[in-house]
């Protein structure tokens, strides 16, 4: 896979934990998988070469909670109560003088929302809260005027050195905004509505975009959502693109609900490892809350359902719920950053793999 944005390695001693890591279960919907590649690389976007021993299907790493990183009470803006979908990105190689070696989007969902920013020199924290957010808000003339907007995924894009945000606002549209800092956004465009998919179709949202070559369909680029209908049942969708701007979409989901058994399956991220390509993804709590994995293959022909990535814990914080990965890796370790808790109760948390 050629799509990613690596992370380089810090030159300095791994940091202690401060808090025990807690063990996993794990459980397969459908026999053994292949676990023997753990000397083969994770690579992810935002991610490097990882060399953490492999223990979750497909050979990607145990991942298991470390510590919460962003709590909404203990932060500046706090309009809901609530702070959703994580998108952790290194910056240090990238930007000339930025806050930290480490930017971390996310926002509140509920109105009015608002695209945030914390920074940081670790991926294990801490993280601080950048004084003037949202960056981006719902209200932004003469582009926009919305409830609230949400689901930040930041892409690193080489091509034009640019740091590109995608993100919604209403549910049923996903926005393109552009920035040299990662800090001051420049409103590009609307790159996906629910006219462009199934008549019925009431949500394309939670988008996020990696570089990623199709060949045979002329892109570099690919884009996961969480698509929902009249059925009110949420699957994950995907899309491609020559520039990441303009944008054909598949009219048939990658991932149906029904093919893990959920009611809603939502916040998608593409991995790779071993020479193939994964989409791993959340449940709702009802159906488990954990994180699951399916094989798509370099051209996103296959459709193998590996079963729990990660098993959510059921005390706090996850409570049961984890959602919405992001994922990077610091001097070789493989982070995942993800929401821990119940839908619109939860935090920003860090499991190590």
């Amino acid at each position: 896979m050629t799509q990613h944005e690596h992370e380089a390695r810090r030159p300095d001693p791994q940091p202690a934990f401060s808090e025990a890591l807690r063990p996993t279960r794990r459980i397969f919907l459908r026999g053994a998988v292949a676990g023997a590649a753990g000397a083969a690389g994770m690579i992810a976007t935002g991610a490097a070469t990882g060399s953490a021993a492999a223990a979750a299907p497909g050979g990607f790493p145990d991942y298991r909670y470390v510590r919460t990183l962003l709590t909404p009470s203990r932060l500046k803006y706090n309009p809901t109560g609530e702070i959703i979908f994580p998108c952790i990105r290194g910056v240090y190689d990238k930007l000339s003088s930025p806050l930290g070696r480490y930017y971390l989007y996310y926002g509140p969902h509920d109105a009015p929302g608002g695209i945030c920013l914390a920074y940081g020199d670790s991926l294990e924290g801490p993280f601080t809260e950048y004084p003037a957010n949202p960056i981006v808000p719902n209200d932004w003339q003469p582009h926009y005027k919305v409830s609230h907007v949400a689901s930040p995924h930041v892409l690193w894009n080489e091509d034009v050195k640019e740091l590109w945000l995608y993100f919604h606002g209403e549910n049923s549209t996903t926005r393109l905004a552009r920035s040299k800092d990662g800090i001051t956004f420049t409103y590009d465009k609307v790159v996906l509505t629910t006219a462009m998919m199934p008549t019925g179709s009431t949500e394309t949202s939670y988008a996020r975009v990696f570089r990623h070559d199709l060949p045979a369909r002329g892109a570099r680029y690919v884009m996961l959502f969480m698509l929902n209908n009249q059925s009110n049942h949420r699957d994950i969708a995907w899309g491609w693109s020559k520039d990441g701007r303009d944008w054909t979409f598949d009219q048939q989901p990658l991932v149906r609900h029904t093919d893990v058994g959920a009611v809603n399956v939502g916040g998608p991220h593409l991995l790779s490892r071993n020479g193939s390509t994964y989409v791993v993804y959340n449940t709702d709590k009802e159906s488990g809350g954990n994180l699951m994995i399916t094989e798509v293959g370099n051209d996103f022909g296959r459709r193998d359902h590996l079963g729990v990535f990660y098993d959510s814990g059921t005390a706090a914080p996850e409570n049961g719920r984890s959602a919405s990965p992001s994922f990077g890796t610091d001097h070789g370790v493989p982070y995942m950053i993800y929401e821990a808790g119940e839908r619109l109760q939860g935090s920003i948390a860090l499991a190590r793999g």
